[in-house]
């Protein structure tokens, strides 16, 4: 019986992903509409454990980062919003790295060697999930889907989906909404 909505939410992010003609979309991609969704925090739901192979095909498990606040970024090396906001990304993993911050990539719709390339020559500091059956993001369809490319997630110190941002975001949003979910708001 739950089969069903979780394959209507895969459709959506894949979807969502190729929407050629959709309204938002933009080169082969649907593009977010820059909202930001912030979850009180006794309204917030649990997230998703997020595990799969990495981009060398080494595990990784957002269950290894319990007690973390996550920053979860769904992106595409293919994805110029994705491309734009990578340096954000990047600052903002740096600057709360010895903070109990942990960042994971969900990558969707890539060639790994593509998407490793990417991440080399941006220097991200975090690692990502290769997930190119979109099955990783459906967990998230419960709390706040993934309904553009890119999707960042901010998840709290408990496993709660805190916030959403549906585009790209800036180092001094995402900086913002990790000090605000840490802070308990």
């Amino acid at each position: 019986m739950r089969a069903a909505p979780l394959l209507a939410a895969a459709a959506l992010v894949l979807a969502g992903c190729g929407g050629v003609g959709t309204e938002g979309s933009t080169g082969g991609y649907v593009s977010g509409n820059g909202s930001i969704t912030v979850v009180p925090p006794g309204e917030r739901e649990k997230a998703p454990v997020l595990s799969g192979d990495d981009l060398e095909g080494k595990p990784l498990s957002t269950a290894d980062f319990a007690g973390d606040t996550l920053v979860v970024n769904v992106w595409g090396s293919w994805c110029p919003p994705c491309r734009k906001e990578a340096p954000a990304l990047a600052e903002v993993a740096k600057q709360y790295a010895d903070r109990d911050v942990t960042f994971v990539g969900v990558l969707v719709r890539d060639k790994p060697a593509a998407a490793l390339a990417f991440t080399r020559k941006q220097e991200t500091p975090y690692r990502s999930i290769a997930d190119f059956s979109g099955r990783t993001l459906l967990g998230f369809s419960g709390s706040l889907p993934s309904q553009a490319i890119p999707t960042t997630w901010v998840i709290d110190d408990r496993g709660r989906v805190a916030a959403r941002v549906m585009d790209e975001v800036s180092a001094s949003t995402l900086a913002g909404l990790v000090d605000d979910v840490k802070a308990g708001r």
